[in-house]
């Protein structure tokens, strides 16, 4: 198979029961990393990140028969993520050691040795983390996956006006955060 295979193939394949376990190989090479990263930004850890990711593909096995194709395969997929994100998240929060804390997320990403970033983007993701749950993940997928708001209403199940909505009052909060901390 191609580096990038087609949706359209890779739809096909998959409903196809003599060819569905090498087209779901090929759908975790084509979407791990992209899926990875916008998991890793709303739960900033890496082995989280890992664990969760394990999670998004074994439903998305699980759940393949139940793709009717209403949407694009990559749009599921970052439905998964982001509940399975989300889900973490809140189970996090309950446990009382919520990501929402953040004392010193900036100093906790610079100690991870997974971290590639610099100070600029550790500090940017402290401002993320801040936010409430929707904005940060309206912003992370229009800021970093560069989602079109049709597709993240797809993913989110929400109108387009208030993804904007959202997108904006999280770009005013982290000017604010930034203006705070210079």
């Amino acid at each position: 198979m191609a580096a990038k295979t087609s949706e359209e193939l890779l739809l096909r394949q998959l409903r196809d029961p003599k060819t569905r376990n090498k087209a779901f190989e090929a759908v975790v090479r084509q979407y791990s990393e992209q899926l990875y990263w916008h998991v890793r930004r709303m739960v900033l850890s890496h082995d989280d990140a890992d664990d969760i990711m394990q999670n998004v593909f074994m439903k998305a096995w699980q759940h393949i028969d139940n793709f009717h194709e209403d949407a694009k395969l990559s749009t599921w997929l970052y439905r998964i993520a982001v509940n399975e994100s989300l889900d973490f998240l809140r189970k996090q929060k309950q446990q009382n050691i919520s990501a929402d804390d953040n004392a010193g997320v900036a100093n906790m990403l610079m100690a991870d040795r997974y971290f590639d970033g610099d100070e600029t983007e550790a500090q940017l993701q402290e401002a993320i983390s801040k936010l409430p749950e929707v904005q940060r993940t309206v912003f992370n997928l229009r800021y970093f996956q560069e989602m079109k708001y049709s597709e993240m209403s797809s993913v989110l199940n929400t109108s387009e006006g208030s993804l904007k909505a959202s997108y904006h009052l999280a770009v005013k909060k982290i000017s604010e955060f930034f203006k705070k901390h210079d």
